[in-house]
């Protein structure tokens, strides 16, 4: 069995070729059960929580099957350790015998797996000109997810809004570095900022929104990869009427998402709004963004799957055998 660190995982995976695999394998389809959420008990500290996100392929084609779980624990209190919250591994194993293939770090491939869904997306959903991007949000995703949205469209410049300034312009600093054809720089107004975009991504923890339906523009499209509990937030409900709204898996979304669930439970919205998920595009029963749709405003709330991390690991994996 192979042992991959998250720096090998990292090396192994292209961008677009993730993008492409995600595709694929949004079209063909996998079995994906609900995760699994255990809370489990912590002495002296707050609970933390175990994850297990499985999925499997059957063997098909030129395509082997595969079976992959991802672990993921929670510890709230890890900080205090000088640690951090959230770890995570991903077991790949063959689908015809069950015998382990490897281990990867799961972390990581979460982070690739999460921004080039993104990227997946904004292939259906972004104007194919957009030269704008914003990232909202300093954390571990957003170089990704920039680097992914430059990857998918022909962005000159990108803002970065965070709540700390300084971690916005160390971002902003460390991307000129490594990408010398995009203007990077930090962004101090944020509605002045996500009202120049075309493309606002945002990746945060927060509970309220940070996107005002009234900031939004004409042909404007709006990623959505934080609020990953059905108490965030990162859009108002005025986005919410305003957009076009598309999901990665319906049952995810509906269930965890804030940005859904709460306009939902509100009566801002109804399921009927959600015009795609994932599955749906890549399989053309639904239509994105028309070529010469200049005027919606599109939107992308992602709220993760098991699929994704199959895709992910299985990519990886091949580029070790």
């Amino acid at each position: 069995m192979r042992i991959l660190s998250a720096e090998q995982v990292d090396r192994a995976l292209d961008d677009l070729a993730l993008i492409d695999r995600l595709e694929s394998l949004f079209r063909s389809g996998c079995e994906m059960p609900t995760r699994h959420h255990h809370t489990i008990a912590v002495p002296n500290a707050s609970d933390a929580t175990l994850l297990l996100m499985p999925a499997w392929t059957q063997a098909g084609g030129d395509r082997a099957g595969r079976i992959g779980v991802k672990l993921v624990t929670v510890f709230p209190d890890n900080g205090k350790r000088s640690l951090p919250a959230i770890f995570g591994q991903y077991l790949l194993l063959d689908g015809a015998t069950g015998q382990p293939l490897a281990l990867l770090d799961g972390t990581m491939l979460t982070k690739r797996r999460t921004a080039c869904a993104s990227g997946l997306a904004s292939r259906y959903l972004s104007r194919p000109d957009s030269s704008r991007l914003l990232m909202i949000g300093t954390g571990a995703l957003a170089p990704h997810l920039i680097r992914v949205h430059c990857k998918v469209r022909p962005i000159r410049e990108v803002a970065i809004w965070g709540r700390d300034p300084a971690k916005a312009e160390s971002l902003a600093k460390e991307l000129s570095a490594t990408m010398p054809s995009v203007a990077v720089k930090p962004a101090t107004d944020r509605r002045a900022a996500v009202e120049a975009a075309d493309i606002v991504s945002c990746a945060t923890l927060s509970a309220t929104p940070l996107v005002e339906g009234a900031w939004l523009r004409s042909g404007q499209h709006l990623d959505l990869v934080g609020a990953f509990t059905p108490h965030m937030r990162e859009s108002d409900d005025e986005a919410m009427r305003r957009t076009r709204i598309h999901v990665d898996t319906r049952d995810g979304a509906m269930k965890e998402a804030g940005d859904i669930v709460q306009p939902l439970a509100a009566g801002v919205i109804v399921k009927e709004n959600i015009l795609a998920d994932l599955f749906e595009l890549a399989r053309g029963q639904k239509n994105g963004r028309a070529p010469d749709d200049r005027g919606s405003i599109t939107l992308f709330k992602s709220v993760g799957a098991a699929l994704e991390d199959l895709a992910a690991a299985e990519l990886a994996f091949s580029a070790h055998q």
